[in-house]
């Protein structure tokens, strides 16, 4: 698709949001000297509950607006909507939204050679990289990933008493009424058609981009199996994702790692994330700084920051905390020369999920995020029928 198509797709996403703005006054410039400006989600930070251990590694003061991880939202807010006056950088998935913003004029373009640990980040970044595109628009780098992985399964081993290896376990009747899925049409149409197209049960060509009539296929699946009760629910937000599992109610439910790695706390049960054979949603979720933010001087305390994002320092424990993917190479050696912070225990942990991550990345049926998809109306009418079955 070329980016007179791209651009119109999306202005069109905004037309109706856009009716309902109204004209809003200006604010007041800030200084350089003031906090960053972040509208961003909780995980985005480690090491303390609030930001402080973030602002203190960037050696900034740091604001923080929460978002959601909806992609409709962003472009309202900073396209059609003031977010460029009120917030100096904003986080969001790498998969259409860095050339959704920057197409529009609401994102800048980023000089990596003001971040030190740049030279760290992981080689599929760079230029021809696999997802080299998921940070740039153009050729130019508008993004820096901060966490990435590659959504599974998270199941109930003491309960279901085996390991389980793929997506079929979510539609077997084995598990009607204790199965659950994302209250999202991206990843769970995604997961949904990657399935369907490696087991041979339906004809797919891009799990990540479907036609109308792969959309439709990949729905009507689905709503025939929630007629007959196969899921429990479709979960919305983090503590319903990990409430489901902890409590026993669902033993099976896609979801993110980090509510598998929750839940298994919460509930001492061993609960686990699985790769899956026929393969999985691979995603990132990127740091931009706001056209607002560049104006306001505000680019400094931005790139400190990205390289916190950046550093061993970050990675070692959002995988630790969170189970996110780091974004940068030498977490590892970084673990092993902190002792005080990372225990036997710990770096055992660590390397165990590294392990998993790495042979999750590697099935062959693996697609990338699509936050935008050609065919986005077809999304979202036939995911509004699933809702509704």
């Amino acid at each position: 698709m070329n980016q007179q198509e791209f651009t119109r797709r999306v202005m069109l996403q905004t037309m109706t949001a856009a009716l309902a703005v109204t004209a809003t006054g200006g604010v007041g410039s800030a200084l350089a000297a003031d906090p960053l400006k972040l509208w961003t989600i909780g995980v985005a930070k480690v090491g303390a509950k609030d930001w402080s251990a973030m602002a203190k590694q960037a050696g900034i003061e740091i604001a923080y607006s929460a978002k959601s991880a909806r992609a409709d939202e962003s472009i309202q807010k900073m396209v059609v909507g003031d977010g460029s006056k009120l917030y100096d950088a904003l986080s969001d998935n790498g998969g259409g939204m860095e050339d959704a913003l920057a197409s529009q004029g609401a994102v800048v373009p980023l000089d990596t050679s003001r971040i030190p640990n740049w030279k760290n980040v992981l080689p599929i970044y760079n230029e021809g990289g696999s997802a080299a595109d998921t940070i740039r628009h153009k050729g130019k780098v508008y993004a820096i990933p901060y966490i990435a992985n590659a959504d599974s399964l998270a199941y109930n081993h003491e309960k279901i008493g085996a390991d389980l290896n793929s997506w079929e376990a979510l539609f077997d009747s084995q598990f009607r009424g204790r199965a659950a899925m994302q209250n999202d049409f991206g990843p769970t149409l995604t997961n949904t058609a990657i399935y369907l197209k490696q087991s041979g049960k339906q004809d797919i060509v891009n799990p990540s981009d479907m036609t109308a009539v792969e959309v439709r296929g990949v729905c009507q699946f689905l709503i025939a199996l929630k007629k007959k009760g196969q899921f429990r629910t479709f979960w919305d937000g983090f503590q319903n994702g990990v409430g489901l599992l902890a409590s026993e109610e669902v033993l099976v439910s896609s979801c993110w790692e980090p509510i598998q790695i929750i839940a298994a706390r919460k509930s001492k049960q061993d609960i686990r994330y699985g790769t899956m054979k026929e393969g999985h949603q691979a995603w990132n979720n990127i740091f931009m700084l706001s056209k607002g933010g560049l104006a306001r001087g505000q680019d400094q305390a931005f790139y400190d920051l990205m390289n916190v994002y950046m550093s061993t320092w970050f990675g070692a424990r959002t995988l630790k905390g969170l189970g996110f993917t780091p974004q940068m190479q030498g977490v590892n050696e970084y673990v092993e020369a902190n002792p005080d912070d990372f225990d036997d225990a710990a770096k055992a942990e660590i390397a165990e999920r590294l392990k998993n991550k790495k042979a999750r990345n590697s099935v062959k049926g693996n697609s990338w995020q699509n936050v935008f998809p050609t065919h986005m109306r077809d999304y979202q009418d036939w995911w509004a029928k699933v809702q509704a079955a």
